[in-house]
């Protein structure tokens, strides 16, 4: 039975699962409904988990067996999810490994809403190749386009990890009515340049996501596994946790360590986002008349 839910309709209670991924899929999966179930405890009716969450972050290699840990979406997965989300009430979001076909395979994640039914999935429009992040190598680039959806607790967009440093992502998912946008995310540091670079590349991740928030108006929530993992060897990646909940105005409302597992929790108030879009009313001061060309690689 879902749980009841006393709170004001403007309040909805948001929490982000930050948590280390080991190398067995089925304990990483135990564990993270393990999470959920204590978020929902503590009142959280919209719950997100960190990118990938069922493996290690298998991306640092070029490995044809890593697509072993493709699932179908919907699927085994998201029915037990769905399970866990009528038990709790909570609405969930699961970033998954999609296969939709043999050779086709998708950085996705998975909308479930408080009754247990998969509301949609959004696949990861921006795909990276960086060093030991070879995401091209297992995912073809999202077909869905930018997405926005009605939950039981309020309407939420959903992108994933790359897409959160490009302004087009957030802004189309916000035009498409999301007042809060999620990011799961599995970002981190190479630990031989973490000294030199380290504080910069996590002032320049938060920074652009909280800018997305002042820029459209809505909450961003970003939840990040964290740890340290080398699952084929070498220095690995130390992720970097520190999920944080930002409000309309880019103020950080929650965020969580640099080390620790942890449950991060936030009250988004829905009434913050029409008073933030009213006062700095960027939406409307669009010169959308004059944009032409933000659809071509390069004007020349």
């Amino acid at each position: 039975m879902a749980r009841d839910v006393s709170t004001s309709l403007d309040m909805t209670k948001v929490a982000l699962i930050q948590m280390r991924c080991g190398p067995e899929p089925e304990k990483n999966f135990s564990h993270a409904i393990e999470f959920i179930r204590e978020a929902a405890g503590k009142g959280a009716q919209i719950v997100c988990l960190p990118e990938l969450f069922r493996s290690q972050y298998f991306c640092q290699t070029e490995d044809h067996k890593n697509f072993d840990l493709a699932e179908e979406i919907p699927g085994k997965s998201t029915s037990a999810l769905g399970e866990v989300a009528r038990e709790t009430g909570a609405v969930i979001i699961a970033s998954l490994f999609e296969k939709r076909s043999a050779g086709l395979y998708h950085n996705t994640a998975a909308i479930i809403d408080a009754n247990g039914k998969l509301l949609g999935k959004y696949r990861k429009m921006h795909i990276p190749d960086d060093p030991l992040y070879h995401e091209k190598f297992y995912f073809a680039p999202g077909d869905l386009g930018f997405q926005a959806w009605p939950t039981a607790r309020g309407k939420i967009g959903v992108c994933v990890c790359w897409d959160q440093w490009y302004p087009e992502a957030a802004r189309l998912t916000a035009l498409h009515g999301a007042e809060i946008i999620f990011y799961p995310t599995a970002i981190g540091w190479h630990p031989s340049e973490k000294n030199e670079f380290g504080a910069a590349q996590h002032a320049a991740w938060e920074t652009i996501q909280r800018s997305h928030a002042i820029a459209n108006g809505c909450y961003v929530a970003v939840p990040n596994r964290v740890g340290h993992e080398a699952p084929a060897g070498g220095d690995g990646i130390e992720f970097w946790g520190q999920s944080f909940v930002c409000g309309p105005d880019g103020e950080i409302i929650a965020r969580g360590s640099v080390d620790q597992e942890e449950i991060v929790m936030a009250d988004v108030a829905w009434s913050r986002v029409n008073e933030q879009r009213t006062h700095w009313p960027f939406l409307r001061d669009r010169r959308v008349d004059a944009y032409r060309g933000l659809d071509q690689r390069m004007i020349e």
